[in-house]
């Protein structure tokens, strides 16, 4: 997916003199790729405490993705996630889906899958876009569908994602984690 559309940040900064200019500027720092079914793409965590430093020259989305930003912290990332494979079972789906969330460090955020394999709940405040395709948001007891440029914000609930169609789905999300 990175690489059909080029996904790019640009993070500014200030040099010695205190001028504004351009810290980084390219690909994702880091990637999580879940094999055929999508990926974490980092853009970005801050721990939200104290003043900006500017002049920090950190890539602060470097590291192995975790679901959830640091406590008190922010995380921003994109998302992607492919359609689902056709004949994969039930039974594949939620291995592979629940192995992917131990890796990324969230084997205790999926408190009832039986709607789907991929329902979990984050501890964080988050608005989520869609950028492209086409997606179904799955709650416990309701459902929507999502089309590029609407925003969901999802407050600490128990939710998954399902694309609709046969395109990826793209997205960027900002995690807040308020405690």
């Amino acid at each position: 997916m990175s690489e059909r559309l080029k996904l790019r940040r640009v993070v500014t900064g200030e040099d010695e003199r205190g001028r504004s200019r351009i810290l980084i500027d390219g690909p994702q720092a880091a990637e999580f790729r879940s094999g055929e079914l999508g990926g974490l793409y980092e853009i970005w965590t801050d721990t939200l405490t104290g003043p900006i430093d500017a002049a920090d020259t950190v890539d602060w989305g470097q590291g192995k993705p975790v679901l959830s930003p640091p406590r008190g912290g922010v995380k921003i990332r994109w998302f992607a996630i492919e359609p689902a494979p056709e004949g994969i079972s039930d039974e594949e789906m939620r291995a592979f889906t629940r192995a992917r969330f131990v890796e990324m460090g969230a084997a205790d955020h999926q408190p009832d899958t039986s709607r789907h394999p991929a329902m979990h709940k984050t501890d964080t405040i988050d608005a989520i876009i869609l950028i492209s395709g086409r997606v179904k948001l799955l709650l416990d007891e309701d459902e929507t569908i999502i089309e590029p440029g609407q925003v969901v914000v999802q407050r600490a609930t128990n939710h998954a994602w399902v694309v609709e169609g046969n395109q990826p789905a793209l997205f960027v999300a900002v995690l807040v984690d308020r405690s």
